[in-house]
């Protein structure tokens, strides 16, 4: 690097910086270390749409192509000399300090309004940052920022025929805190570029910054050097809460044992991992939850995903849209177990076809409906009753008749230690069935978890005919899995409860 005190620095790495130095200085003298698997690529693909539309907020733009660096501002100088009203991707650099700003819009003279566009329903702090930023990068360039405001979507437009942009975002005048932050910036960009330089690597510890307001793809390079299991990975407990630890020099399983104020729950994680021994089971809890299932019993599991923009009629950002159900019935105690599915086409609204396939499948006669985690399943079921009053009846009973399967494994009536404090069904079922390939989900294809699910589905509408066949094959064995795991855990909790 010719000169060290000049490091290049961008907003986002501005913003790394901000959050933690040592991401900034981990990005330009050890990017390998990064772990990618912290990006979601369906995130990503929406905070574009959501940027790409968000440049026609204030009507006709120009906006300048992505590419080189110097390129971008020799014509966004171009275009502001020619006084274009309103830019996109306008790009600046000021010793050293380079940004492209989501929307400029031009006013009188050397008069400008910024505009930072987040694909968020809400702010977040480190996005004052970002702003104040770009105000400090124009205004040492000369121009006079009359206004900054941070763009993002507004949770609740509805969309009723075509995309209303004036209703779809949310603007928020952030001007007063920008001017705020502006005087620290420039400390701020030498300390940054002081620690960037540096050839030794920051002696910064872990903390809260590590999760928040993003997960740190270098994370598991920082806590290379902790024991495992650590205080980290206990499940459940507050992330505040395990810094709070961390920092007390309290990190191991076997300082978290000599802890008096740890909680029972965290305790027998501990102690299950400390001294392996049996599997805690409670009988009698575990008999007193199966008493109150009534056969028919119907083993439920929804997949949805969740555009930023809103496809549907009558829809918000990121409503959770339900595109696929399975389910497996078993109509006796002891009896055989049958399966039923329905995964909607790509394209149209999927809800109606979908309710209506339900409604079919689960009978009003009777019978309990067993999810895992039922907040998602019982909202969604009210979501569609309320949009379908033909079905409301039917879909309202079904979620009356709903039991969580997660209760058990929520209140530790049942607990081994490969379950490292989680009661995520990903975790119990493998805890349970160790050895059982068919109930393994990383043996799946393409889709592995929900998100997955969500993005494959998103997909699915630029498919051609032999990848969609493949991807529905996908689909269908995954969330066909969710249902058969819910089976086999319900199979074994009645086997422990018998003994």
């Amino acid at each position: 690097m010719a000169n060290k005190n000049k490091v290049w620095l961008s907003k986002s790495r501005y913003c790394s910086g901000i959050t933690c130095p040592k991401t900034l200085w981990m990005g330009i003298h050890k990017p390998e270390e990064f772990d990618r698997s912290v990006l979601n690529e369906a995130v990503l693909t929406q905070g574009n749409e959501v940027g790409d539309l968000a440049m026609g907020l204030f009507g006709a733009y120009t906006e300048v192509p992505y590419g080189n660096l110097s390129e971008m501002i020799k014509t966004t100088e171009n275009l502001m000399r020619e006084k274009t009203p309103v830019i996109a991707e306008a790009s600046f650099s000021y010793d050293g300090c380079f940004c492209s700003v989501d929307i400029l819009v031009r006013k009188t003279g050397k008069a400008v309004e910024l505009y930072e566009v987040k694909s968020a329903t809400s702010v977040k702090e480190i996005n004052y940052h970002d702003a104040a930023y770009q105000y400090w990068v124009l205004s040492s360039l000369g121009w006079t920022v009359k206004k900054v405001c941070l763009v993002h979507l507004n949770s609740s437009y509805v969309r009723h025929g075509d995309l209303d942009l004036q209703q779809l975002f949310a603007v928020e005048d952030v001007t007063k805190t920008v001017k705020k932050l502006a005087p620290e910036i420039e400390d701020n960009i030498r300390y940054m570029r002081r620690i960037a330089a540096q050839e030794a690597e920051p002696a910064i510890p872990l903390g809260e910054y590590c999760f928040s307001p993003y997960d740190c793809g270098y994370y598991p390079y920082c806590s290379s050097g902790l024991p495992h299991p650590n205080v980290f990975d206990l499940g459940g407990m507050q992330l505040k809460k395990k810094v709070e630890y961390y920092n007390a020099g309290v990190v191991s399983f076997e300082d978290l044992a000599q802890e008096n104020s740890l909680g029972e729950a965290y305790r027998i994680q501990v102690e299950h991992i400390l001294h392996p021994q049996e599997d805690y089971i409670d009988r009698d809890a575990i008999r007193g939850f199966l008493e109150d299932l009534e056969y028919p019993l119907y083993f439920l599991d929804f997949e949805s995903f969740q555009p930023a923009v809103p496809v549907y009629e009558g829809t918000r950002p990121y409503q959770q849209i339900v595109f696929q159900y399975s389910l497996h019935i078993r109509k006796k105690p002891g009896g055989r177990t049958t399966h039923r599915e329905y995964l909607a086409l790509p394209g149209a609204d999927p809800r109606r076809s979908t309710a209506e396939h339900l409604v079919r499948d689960i009978p009003s006669s009777g019978g309990t409906v067993i999810v895992y985690n039922q907040t998602f399943e019982k909202t969604r079921l009210r979501e569609m009753a309320e949009l379908y009053p033909d079905l409301a009846d039917r879909l309202l009973d079904i979620a009356d008749r709903i039991a969580d399967l997660i209760v058990p494994f929520r209140r530790r009536m049942y607990y081994s230690g490969p379950m490292m404090g989680s009661c995520s069904i990903k975790r119990v079922l493998p805890a349970l069935y160790p050895e059982d390939p068919s109930l393994d989900y990383h043996n799946l294809e393409e889709v592995h978890n929900g998100a997955e699910a969500s993005a494959m589905f998103t997909k699915m509408a630029g498919m051609n005919r032999t990848e969609l066949k493949k991807s529905r094959e996908n689909l269908l064995k995954y969330c066909g899995l969710d249902t058969l795991a819910m089976v086999k855990l319900y199979d074994r909790l009645c086997e422990v409860s018998e003994e």
